[in-house]
């Protein structure tokens, strides 16, 4: 098999084979890597220009039911300093990030049961009132389909999830007493009550073969998200993975140009998991053909409580230095900062059919 021709193929038909798949990543060297991200480049370039979409991001609660051993919020994690936003405190950081003149609010936090339907319906509510022309997705785990349907009635727009693997061993390895068939049920409920729905999964988890990760290419193109976010496993030094090796960003960086190439029109952000193990890790992440970052709008005082991993970037900023330092890092890397709503070509495509059919 010829690495650039299978490129070619993914390029020109936005698919592959398993065995393709595998092969790119068992044995793509340096100038098929560089030719590969251009390919990524150009196609990002067709669908998204050169513009990349900023996405205010609100943590606001790092209590979790769940025990994932990769997880430094995980349930079984005593050293954890809990806390939770107060209504009030996520509507002033929403005001900063309208005041920035983001469009999008991402509201993310652990699977915690104090936010129960009533008071996420509360919160959503309370944002849309304000800002009814913004954008707000959800990031808070699995819930019943009941619950995603009065979230969305309320005024969600938009939910990420990532999946994690879609290796259900290697699932199932990884999150205890969590079931790998009820995850992905949960992506299908989502995208039909009818949000923006994004998975996602690590990169250079303990034990995750190139095969597992051709797994993860092909339920995303099957799934056909309007977002995947993917970035590199960091070891947590208060969960039971703290010694293993983390994913590297140039492994990262050919994932995220294969999954441009498999779903040219989703949004695929540069996760700050990216830019902690490299100072340039979130510019490499566009160049591979991410189009989406997300600002911090966190309370300065919680957000190194919000320790998913180590190294965790920007915990020291303010939301204004955060926002400056991104959009110049932007800018020097030859992008342009977009901060409307941001709406998926996916999304815009679906709102067409649904024209059409009135």
């Amino acid at each position: 098999m010829d690495i650039k021709h299978i490129i070619n193929k993914l390029y020109y038909e936005n698919n592959a084979t398993k065995e393709e798949l595998i092969y790119v990543l068992d044995k793509i060297n340096e100038d098929e890597k560089d030719y590969l991200i251009k390919k990524s480049d150009k196609l990002r370039t067709r669908y998204y220009d050169n513009k990349v979409y900023m996405r205010g991001l609100i943590e606001f609660t790092n209590y979790c039911v769940r025990n994932c051993k990769y997880c430094g919020i995980r349930s079984d994690n005593s050293k954890a300093d809990r806390y939770r936003l107060s209504l009030k405190e996520i509507l002033e950081c929403a005001a900063i990030g309208n005041r920035f003149g983001y469009k999008t609010f991402v509201l993310q936090g652990g699977e915690d049961p104090y936010f129960t339907d009533e008071r996420m319906v509360e919160i959503i509510q309370a944002i849309k009132e304000k800002y009814p022309e913004n954008a707000i997705t959800l990031s808070i785990g699995e819930r019943s389909y009941e619950s995603y349907k009065r979230m969305f009635e309320a005024g969600a727009d938009r939910y990420l999830l990532r999946h994690e693997t879609a290796t259900k061993k290697l699932y199932e390895s990884l999150h205890p007493n969590a079931s790998y068939e009820n995850r992905v049920q949960c992506l299908y409920n989502l995208k039909e009550i009818g949000y923006e729905v994004g998975a996602g999964f690590m990169i250079g988890l303990p034990n995750q073969s190139n095969e597992d990760l051709v797994n993860d290419l092909l339920f995303i193109k099957k799934l056909n998200p309007h977002m995947c976010g993917i970035g590199p496993f960091i070891p947590q030094k208060d969960t039971p993975l703290r010694n293993e090796i983390g994913g590297t960003v140039e492994k990262t960086m050919i994932m995220l140009a294969l999954l441009r190439l498999m779903v040219p029109k989703a949004m695929l952000p540069a996760t700050t998991a990216l830019g902690s193990i490299d100072p340039l890790g979130r510019e490499k992440g566009l160049k591979a053909g991410a189009n989406v970052v997300m600002p911090n709008l966190s309370p300065k005082q919680v957000r190194d409580k919000y320790a998913l991993y180590d190294g965790k970037i920007c915990t020291g900023d303010e939301a204004a230095e955060c926002r400056n330092c991104i959009e110049r890092r932007i800018n020097l890397s030859g992008y342009k900062v977009e901060i409307g709503r941001g709406d998926s070509v996916i999304k815009k495509e679906q709102m067409k059919v649904g024209d059409n059919d009135e």
